[in-house]
């Protein structure tokens, strides 16, 4: 039997709806899937799984379900390590959804945005189409080993260089152009292989290796930042600063003789400082990020929205980039509650007269919704991923091409901020 064109080619549909499951079983055999299974709640959804050998590639998951409820099927999921994508498709309004698409997320689970009903074939084809490309990219990286993150093997990459820098493009959401890009750190150990940043970050951190990590990011990146430059591709580069850094009293004097050594002026510099990391910065910390920007470099409130006093620290701190965290953007062109966040934050941003940028695009329709808004920059899969610096001319090129299709406006029926219709779920179904 051929598989369909997405590479998937077993799937299964829970809904006890007879009328809601066939419609979903008849568009997946639309869309090529050339084996689609069928339970009728969660309970017989997991009697099922543990009968097919091999195990669907996806599933489809109604929520409200006599027996056992959707809810309860994904976090059976997760407690019987069943790992296997899945897609909500729910009627339930949609910050019910959100919470629990969150509640799978936290669980490490893979999970694409929900879909609203009755399924539609472009909806449903758009979500096999992203679980067929990188089933895995919802799903947290596990933790290294904790020898990887040790101190020792930690300074010794560090003093040969073995943390390098993969960098992503940020591109000016209302003519697509390139302006910038994000530094993002990785480490490759011959005999620990790829280390993550959420495990040597910390670890530089806590072992005061932190201010030796990021200058040495930093000198690798505007090294290469002053190689593009000499090209005529004057990009602005960003890199996350650490709050433990922010206490100390020669860090001003260390950046700029970084960026003075490598020929390039202070404005070419973004430094990233995470929201939630900056609740109690006090004294020294707010002077230091005080001086930087009077010197010219920019500063810019990351993963902003994810911490609790978002407001107070923009109404403290001289920033002049406010970065919404992905959370906010992913699913936005979707879903009434997020929209409304978006738009607010991007809202807040043009009264500050500070460039708002959106970062985690993974989809045209959330371009669109966020052209539509006035955000100003905009990062994520749907423009490019985060690559060595070799890759930026190859991508360019293939950006070229793409620039009518990010500069189109979208359809009037498109970007909409009308709630979507969200029917109550019929007694019969």
């Amino acid at each position: 039997m051929m598989a369909s064109p997405f590479g998937i080619d077993s799937l299964l549909v829970v809904d006890d709806s007879v009328v809601q499951r066939e419609h979903a079983v008849r568009l997946c055999r639309a869309l090529g899937v050339p084996t689609v299974h069928e339970a009728a709640n969660g309970a017989e959804a997991l009697e099922l799984l543990a009968r097919l050998q091999p195990a669907p590639q996806v599933l489809i998951i109604d929520l409200e379900m006599p027996v056992m409820d959707g809810v309860e099927l994904i976090q059976a999921l997760h407690e019987r390590r069943l790992d296997i994508p899945f897609i909500v498709a729910s009627t339930c309004e949609s910050s019910l959804v959100s919470a629990v698409t969150l509640m799978a997320q936290e669980h490490g689970q893979r999970v694409e945005r929900a879909l609203s009903k009755p399924l539609t074939a472009a909806a449903l084809r758009d979500m096999l189409q992203r679980c067929a490309e990188d089933p895995a990219r919802r799903k947290p990286r596990p933790r290294a080993p904790s020898a990887a993150c040790d101190s020792n093997a930690l300074a010794r990459a560090i003093a040969a260089g073995e943390i390098t820098q993969h960098y992503q493009p940020k591109v000016d959401i209302r003519s697509g152009l390139l302006r910038g890009v994000e530094v993002l750190a990785r480490w490759f150990d011959p005999v620990l292989g790829h280390v993550p940043p959420d495990c040597f970050i910390p670890a530089a951190e806590q072992h005061g290796l932190i201010q030796g990590l990021t200058l040495s990011v930093l000198d690798q990146s505007l090294a290469q930042a002053a190689r593009w430059h000499a090209r005529g591709l004057a990009l602005t580069v960003a890199v996350n600063l650490s709050p433990r850094l922010l206490e100390s009293s020669t860090l001003v004097r260390d950046v700029g003789d970084v960026v003075a050594r490598h020929g390039l002026k202070p404005e070419h510099l973004m430094l990233e400082i995470t929201e939630s990391s900056l609740v109690s910065s006090q004294g020294l910390a707010l002077g230091t990020l005080a001086r930087l920007r009077m010197q010219g470099y920019g500063l810019s409130i990351d993963d902003y929205g994810t911490g609790f006093s978002s407001m107070q620290q923009l109404s403290r701190i001289p920033f002049n980039e406010l970065k919404i965290d992905r959370s906010f953007v992913d699913g936005a062109h979707a879903s009434v509650s997020l929209r409304a966040i978006l738009r607010s934050a991007i809202e807040m941003a043009q009264r500050l007269s500070i460039s708002s940028v959106a970062e985690g695009i993974e989809t045209l329709q959330d371009w669109r919704l966020l052209r539509s808004y006035g955000c100003n920059i905009g990062q994520g899969w749907l423009i490019g991923k985060a690559m060595p610096a070799d890759d930026l001319r190859g991508w360019l090129k293939q950006h070229q091409q793409r620039l009518p299709e990010l500069r189109a406006d979208a359809p009037a029926d498109v970007v909409t901020d009308a709630p979507p219709r969200e029917p109550h779920k019929a007694t019969s179904s």
